[in-house]
């Protein structure tokens, strides 16, 4: 009987993403006789641009002036931080642009009611997804415990460092939710439905990582499971209406990730003491198992709990939430 109520619920959601019901859909809020959307040719190039000025901004006009350097982000937690709450000014440039061309307030993007229950929320399942496949990898022989952190020889000062980089994170994490399902995927999809939108937007975000690792069979997986991220925390801002839960959900994967085990966060490690524990891939692990390089993030078992996480935000009703909130935003 279970099984077959989640059958009726995958087809009746496969007919609305494919039918003309989501066609020219408004995910977030209505759209307004004043307001003005992007042309969608421009909005990839205005994404890269928003995104290149802030990070030479970051790097010339703090990083730089400060003395740090490419290599010091290998080996300093200071630098790091700087750079993701470089992230903020490429969220600003969106904001302004949305508010000064668009006419839009930011309500639009996803950024409107129940923030801090909605926050709270995507915290604790994006801890709960990557516990998930951390334990899955664990499981299955691919870590050993490799140190105990800060617990090794706790001290309030090895804490700054934790909790400076988890608001760095609430920075990148909003930042990149912003630009991709807030502005992106709303406005395809306002054009050209919410497939289009959400395949443009996943596409993208995964070839924006696309220069983190060179090239190798961990960063076609790892591209592979960042599209399945992408369509499923796509799926997540749609079943909510809002942005402010994947906002939280993308922090505290990445936070968690490296801060709190001490691993890889699409290829690159964080140098700080983990919060949880030290973990490190077993010899003789897989690559397949472990993601090599790039971290859990190119594992197989990012891709069962990615694929789990799409089955379960499509057959607990996503896509009938888009179709009637577009009804009510007409």
């Amino acid at each position: 009987m279970a099984n077959r109520k989640l059958r009726k619920r995958l087809i009746t959601g496969a007919w609305y993403i494919t039918g003309a019901n989501l066609k020219h859909v408004e995910l977030y809020g209505p759209r307004e006789p004043e307001h003005r959307r992007t042309w969608t040719a421009a909005a990839i190039p205005l994404i890269l641009m928003f995104f290149i000025l802030g990070q030479l901004i970051t790097i010339f006009g703090v990083l730089k002036p400060m003395g740090f350097h490419q290599v010091d982000l290998e080996t300093q937690w200071l630098p790091h931080v700087i750079q993701l709450l470089g992230f903020g000014i490429t969220a600003a440039l969106l904001l302004v642009w949305v508010r000064l061309f668009e006419r839009r307030p930011p309500s639009v993007l996803g950024l409107n009611g129940q923030g801090l229950v909605r926050y709270a929320r995507g915290l604790a399942v994006g801890m709960g997804f990557l516990c998930g496949v951390i334990a899955l990898i664990w499981l299955t022989g691919g870590y050993r415990i490799e140190g105990h952190g800060v617990w090794a020889a706790p001290s309030p000062l090895l804490f700054l460092p934790i909790l400076a980089l988890f608001g760095a994170f609430m920075i990148q994490g909003a930042t990149e939710e912003l630009l991709m399902r807030g502005w992106l995927m709303q406005l395809v999809a306002s054009r050209h439905g919410l497939v289009a939108g959400i395949v443009v937007n996943a596409v993208l975000f995964a070839l924006m990582h696309g220069g983190n690792i060179e090239p190798s069979k961990e960063l076609v997986l790892a591209l592979a499971n960042l599209v399945l991220f992408a369509v499923m925390i796509s799926l997540y801002a749609i079943k909510e209406g809002s942005l402010w839960g994947v906002c939280a959900w993308h922090t505290a994967w990445n936070w968690l990730l490296g801060v709190g085990f001490g691993l890889e966060v699409s290829g690159g490690r964080i140098p700080v003491q983990s919060l949880v524990i030290d973990l490190a891939p077993n010899a003789g692990a897989p690559w397949w198992l472990t993601g090599g390089a790039f971290g859990p993030e190119a594992s197989v078992a990012t891709t069962v709990v990615l694929l789990a996480g799409c089955v379960y935000f499509g057959a607990t009703g996503a896509l009938q939430g888009a179709k009637a909130r577009a009804a009510a935003f007409a």
